[in-house]
């Protein structure tokens, strides 16, 4: 099929949805990740299989959009969005791989908090494509990012903090604070995601409001 100049009925807010829905399954496996009793194995390849099918949806966006003349909201935003999304959902994927990898001896107290975080940033993101879909006002749900985004920053200074704060100095610990070092730092990166889709999302209904 080629390039259309006519308008097209691709309904992008339904795949944005689709997209988030995946977004939402994956932190849901990651937060299942960082509790004692984790099948890690599993819910890792759960996540896996999950951001494969988010990197079909995300393929299917793009060649949407560049097939489409007439679109919804601005050609840049769909793209923006889309690629958004997508880096979430492989930053989430680089968390579990991490743990999946790593096997940590325990799990830090945290670090589930900052999954949860995760979790929650997620899912207010997705309350936002709803209402700019609606075209309607999402402030809470963009004000609840920036509380989960401010919250996270100070719980992975408390993480690291504790990673450093230990009376032993042998090798396994100095392993395990290497460990944990590189699994909040990809942590923090999905969070600076989820807060960067937050902003997009923000613009976006500032310009269509």
């Amino acid at each position: 099929m080629g390039f259309s100049f006519f308008p097209r009925s691709v309904k992008f807010f339904k795949l944005f949805q689709e997209q988030n829905n995946k977004l939402i399954k994956a932190a849901g496996h990651l937060c299942g990740l960082f509790e004692d009793t984790a099948d890690t194995e599993e819910l890792c390849k759960q996540v896996n299989i999950i951001e494969s099918e988010g990197n079909i949806i995300s393929r299917t966006i793009a060649r949407e959009l560049s097939m489409t003349f007439i679109t919804p909201i601005d050609r840049e935003d769909i793209h923006d969005i889309n690629v958004a999304q997508e880096d979430i959902l492989n930053a989430i994927k680089a968390v579990s791989t991490r743990l999946e990898v790593y096997e940590p001896a325990r799990v830090r107290y945290p670090a589930k908090r900052l999954v949860l975080n995760i979790q929650g940033m997620v899912e207010a993101s997705g309350a936002m494509l709803e209402r700019l879909s609606a075209n309607t006002k999402a402030d809470k749900h963009m004000e609840n990012i920036r509380w989960l985004k401010y919250e996270s920053e100070t719980l992975l200074l408390v993480g690291i903090g504790e990673l450093y704060d230990c009376e032993r100095h042998d090798y396994e610990s100095i392993l395990e604070i290497v460990k944990w070092s590189h699994i909040y730092d990809r942590i923090e990166s999905a969070v600076d995601r989820l807060d960067a889709l937050g902003d997009i999302l923000e613009g976006v209904m500032l310009k269509n409001a």
